[in-house]
């Protein structure tokens, strides 16, 4: 158990590896996103949904890259064979730890499914985390960000999110 748990630490200092490839100087780590995730759940979960589900969600929903990496869209890697090797890491991070490691892997395929409302919902969090990081960055770098706020757009529909989408697209440059 030991070993995952120091080994999970890495995601803190693993880069995202699309603001690396915008050219933000010392981008944010996965294990950064997943907290500004958590954070948007505290803040902006509907009542009816599961406080603790979709904390978890966010949580586990990037662990698996401390063994993958942050693969991209603009890595040409088919979101098959991504999806088969985060199920493959997850599987191997959470085999020593017992019985918690099987309810973690569950709630990440939960959530990796979209089975419920909290996975859908935590999903749009996790772009428009994004799309807040990147009308952050464009405070401070010179490099053009409007791509990331429009990606997160393409996924964003509850109706909570869409005046905070919506304000983040006028505070773009």
């Amino acid at each position: 158990m030991t070993d995952v748990l120091l080994e999970v630490v890495g995601l803190k200092a693993l880069a995202r590896a699309g603001w690396v490839r915008a050219g933000i100087s010392d981008p944010e780590s996965v294990a950064a996103h997943s907290w500004g995730i958590a954070w948007l759940v505290l803040v902006l979960l509907p009542e009816e949904l599961d406080l603790e589900r979709a904390l978890a969600y966010a949580a586990l929903h990037d662990l698996p890259e401390v063994r993958t990496g942050d693969v991209t869209p603009h890595d040409a890697v088919a979101a098959v064979k991504k999806h088969e090797r985060e199920g493959e890491a997850m599987r191997a991070l959470c085999a020593s730890l017992g019985d918690r490691g099987a309810t973690l892997l569950d709630l990440w395929r939960r959530y990796e499914e979209q089975a419920d409302e909290e996975s859908h919902f935590v999903r749009q969090l996790d772009r428009l985390d994004m799309a807040i990081q990147a009308v952050a960055y464009e405070r401070t770098s010179p490099a053009p960000l409007r791509e990331f706020v429009e990606s997160a757009a393409r996924d964003i529909h509850h109706p909570t999110l869409l005046p905070i989408l919506a304000e983040l697209r006028r505070r773009l440059r």
